[in-house]
């Protein structure tokens, strides 16, 4: 089902985009190590990983007791051919050296899906499967931040609120039982202010406001938040929580594009394919593959989610008004879309909706504990 045109413009745009972000992402660190946990403290992550990888079992192995031999074998440099954003290079690293080299690189995953009729129409499980075998859209589960907040908001519409329905931007505090014990959420705005303005649903979900994204979830029950991202198309395990309508869950881009999709097709949930028949060598056809589907929300709901998803890009601040620049909007095409981000900005997100196509894009370091310093 992969479109060999829409594949090709992809591919070309992720090579081209990785590469900018990767420099920044140097930029932003220069010679400080990027890893550290939530409080900020740095981490040793080559020290960590190397005991995960065979030489390392093999040398302890070998040299029981002899801790110097190993960390000497660790360190020995030898000649080795490594991914770099020009292409294969051929250079001189210690196993050391390679973990913390790889340990720094951006990945990607995307996905574009037709939810009409299921197809997937483009696949990029990362930036090099020769270095990286690792699947990006289907294998690779990763917090989705924001991009998470539009289930929070159809639990809302679907409760009886409509989109111009107000909530103050203001702090917040969110009782909640842990083990027995009553605790409490505070989430912050990503500039960490809150003006106190009465904001619309659509305008709370187009600028991504954390606090009334917060009083929405409370009200309508963080449970209904997790039912409906389920009813749409996300199969991982949710931690019903008070976040988690800010994306506090692993997920993956396909279970993302799906779930994005059943906005986009009228409610109806389409489970996409990448293989729609199989054909002898005269052309004969074998089997034939039509996707699974499942009506989950009225067509109104469809509709006014689509509606709030325009947001981004309509109301004041909203976060998808960076698509502006590229001249994106020729014979009155429509862009709906929401950005992400997870805590410590360890995960980037886009999902993006058009006419007729959904798309989703993460990117991020395979080792969670990297990040940049800010949006």
């Amino acid at each position: 089902t992969i479109d060999s045109r829409l594949q090709k413009y992809a591919e070309e745009a992720v090579n081209n985009q990785m590469r900018i972000l990767q420099r920044r992402f140097y930029s932003v660190w220069g010679d400080e190590d990027p890893w550290e946990d939530s409080e900020g403290n740095k981490i040793d992550y080559p020290a960590r990983a190397v005991k995960n990888i065979d030489s390392y079992k093999y040398l302890t192995g070998k040299y029981k007791n002899q801790p110097d031999s190993v960390e000497y074998y660790l360190n020995l440099k030898k000649k080795m051919k490594v991914f770099t954003w020009r292409g294969d290079r051929d250079t001189t690293f210690s196993t050391m050296d390679s973990i913390g080299y790889y340990g720094k690189i951006l990945n990607t995953g995307m996905m574009t899906l037709d939810p009409f009729n299921g197809k997937i129409k483009v696949w990029i499980g990362g930036i090099n499967n020769k270095f990286f075998k690792y699947d990006h859209v289907n294998q690779s589960k990763r917090q989705a931040g924001s991009t998470f907040k539009p289930f929070a908001y159809l639990a809302a519409l679907e409760s009886g609120m409509s989109p111009c329905d107000t909530f103050e931007d203001r702090p917040v505090s969110i009782a909640y039982q842990n083990k027995g014990k009553t605790e409490y959420w505070e989430p912050k705005n990503a500039d960490y202010t809150n003006s106190y303005r009465q904001m619309s649903l659509r305008w709370a979900m187009g600028k991504s406001v954390n606090t009334i994204t917060a009083q929405v979830t409370e009200k309508v029950g963080w449970d209904n938040v997790v039912k409906w991202a389920k009813e749409c198309g996300i199969d991982s395990h949710l931690q019903s929580v008070p976040s988690v309508s800010l994306g506090s869950n692993d997920v993956t881009v396909f279970e993302m594009v799906r779930a994005y999709g059943t906005f986009l097709n009228k409610g109806v949930r389409t489970d996409p394919i990448l293989v729609d028949k199989i054909t002898d060598q005269d052309d004969n056809v074998i089997e034939e593959f039509v996707a699974k589907t499942k009506r989950v929300l009225s067509e109104e709901m469809a509709w006014l989610m689509l509606y709030m998803f325009r947001g981004g890009m309509d109301e004041p601040g909203g976060t998808s008004q960076a698509l502006w620049e590229w001249d994106l909007f020729k014979k009155n095409n429509q862009i709906g879309g929401k950005t992400g981000t997870s805590s410590d900005y360890v995960d980037a997100w886009y999902m993006g909706i058009t006419k007729d196509l959904v798309t989703g894009v993460w990117i991020g370091c395979d080792e969670r504990t990297a990040h940049f310093k800010n949006g």
